[in-house]
């Protein structure tokens, strides 16, 4: 809005009155005005470079920026899509390889409702080269799916009696026994069943050798005596 006022401004006190006194401002006087030429951006080709540029924030810092600042400046695109989008890219594409990465893009975003646009570009822009050039794993992604697959073949899932609420009175009669308090073993951990019977062996996540996420890994061999 700052931007389109400015351009009005400019256009109105640099082109000639008409005989009546009025100011006919065209859409190439407008262009000028505004220092760049108005682009008509149809629904596909947002959705395009919005793609263009989540696809960007996996490998190339300067793309990444390009489609960023070429969608808002030149397209007038809500940064807010762009933001969302980043967000989302922080879980999808590097997740626990670099967990900074949202806390990065959500105070982004944070400080674009805050602070507004142009002066949040800065902020965004600081976000977006943060997560591309963080180290990448799509753990959590894949994660998310084996989960959803397993949920669709085993159907129902009944929660195994030692993981039940024993919280009541009646809770030990029904069999809501032996769980095992992690914090009372070494390492704060103990191998117990937390899945339901039918699917007590899978396993859903596992952790790449990308970044923070390597320690994950580590941490579940040890845990798996491997």
């Amino acid at each position: 809005i700052r931007r389109a006022l400015n351009a009005i401004e400019l256009a109105a006190v640099t082109t000639p009155s008409e005989q009546d006194g009025s100011v006919r401002i065209t859409l190439e006087v407008a262009e000028e005005s505004i220092r760049m030429p108005t682009i008509r951006a149809d629904e596909s080709t947002q959705y395009d470079v919005l793609s263009a540029f989540h696809k960007s924030v996996r490998g190339s810092s300067d793309a990444a920026l390009f489609w960023f600042l070429y969608a808002v400046e030149k397209l007038g695109m809500d940064p807010m899509t762009f933001i969302r989008r980043l967000i989302v890219a922080c879980s999808e594409d590097i997740g626990l390889a670099n967990p900074q990465a949202m806390v990065q893009a959500v105070t982004a975003m944070d400080a674009y409702h805050k602070i507004g646009w142009p002066e949040a570009k800065y902020n965004i822009a600081q976000a977006i080269l943060f997560a591309v050039e963080s180290p990448k794993s799509n753990a959590a992604a894949v994660a998310i799916g084996n989960v959803m697959n397993a949920i669709e073949a085993a159907g129902s899932a009944e929660v195994p009696l030692h993981l039940r609420d024993a919280h009541y009175s009646g809770a030990q009669q029904l069999g809501h026994v032996g769980y095992q308090y992690p914090h009372n073993f070494p390492g704060h951990y103990v191998k117990q069943q937390y899945l339901p019977d039918k699917i007590r062996n899978k396993t859903f996540y596992e952790a790449t050798q990308q970044g923070m996420e390597d320690k994950i890994r580590q941490n579940q061999e040890r845990r798996n005596g491997r």
